[in-house]
């Protein structure tokens, strides 16, 4: 997604700044942990991190131990957050068009990546290939059409705003090439990708407080663009803003899927 900022700061009561980075891995780390320990993620796994979070590496790294491996992927080298160590290994890789960064991982694990990718039946294929036999893959994702509401109990105007603003987050997205419904799409992905005993579930999240960090670190970050597309106005994202951190509104994220399967 394309992102741009824009200058406006007038004096008002503002949300506490959480990165987006933070606030997604504050609102979709538990889930995504569950299901590494629920895979049987151990001492010794080798494990390849796509795009992933440090809080991710982190965990990945405690649970395989000095005998294990994490192989941690991103585009971007100047993301990488400070240089390998055992047993993390970080390498910039594009999945989008490169092959993968070794063979025989217990698990790969890509949360939040295939947006960003062209062609995701051939990325998965990738995925699965770097996978040993009866290797895990676990992919994650939002589906932003399930449930298209910033406010689902629309009780006033804050929410009416709120609301509002999450269309034109999503007409933005669907603007430049994003689809909307993919999560969804993950577990018939992972069969026609070769994955068996594939299974999925969805994360919903409503009035937590990460929902509130998340939501104000992604309209601090595409307000330029919503205001660019006559989606809102300063005014709007200001009142928005202010109304997000009163915590009188009730938030919801997009859900998360999590897919995951064994290579045949």
């Amino acid at each position: 997604m394309t992102l741009t900022e824009n200058s406006y700061r007038p004096d008002s009561r503002r949300p506490r700044v959480v990165s987006i980075s933070d606030a997604l891995a504050g609102l979709f780390d538990p889930t995504t942990f569950r299901h590494f320990e629920a895979l049987g993620v151990g001492p010794g796994w080798r494990c390849w991190e796509v795009a992933g979070g440090s809080s991710v590496e982190s965990w990945l790294a405690k649970k395989v131990g000095p005998t294990g491996k994490v192989v941690v992927t991103d585009t971007d080298g100047a993301r990488a957050p400070g240089p390998s160590r055992s047993p993390v290994e970080r390498r910039v890789h594009d999945v989008n068009e490169e092959e993968p960064p070794g063979e025989g991982f217990d698990l790969v694990h890509a949360r939040l990546a295939l947006v960003r990718v062209t062609d995701r039946r051939r990325t998965l294929r990738s995925m699965v290939k770097a996978l040993r036999p009866g290797g895990r893959l676990l992919v994650e994702d939002v589906d932003h059409s399930l449930q298209p509401l910033t406010c689902p109990d629309e009780q006033g105007p804050e929410e009416q705003l709120a609301n509002r603003m999450r269309q034109g987050l999503h007409r933005l997205l669907a603007g430049q090439g994003t689809d909307l419904a993919g999560g969804r799409a993950l577990p018939r992905l992972l069969r026609e990708s070769g994955m068996v005993r594939v299974e999925a579930d969805a994360y919903f999240p409503v009035a937590a407080p990460a929902c509130a960090d998340l939501e104000a670190a992604t309209v601090r970050q595409v307000r330029g663009d919503l205001v660019a597309g006559r989606f809102a106005t300063d005014q709007d994202v200001e009142q928005h803003l202010t109304a997000v951190a009163s915590g009188t509104i009730d938030l919801a994220a997009a859900p998360m899927i999590s897919a995951w399967g064994r290579k045949g």
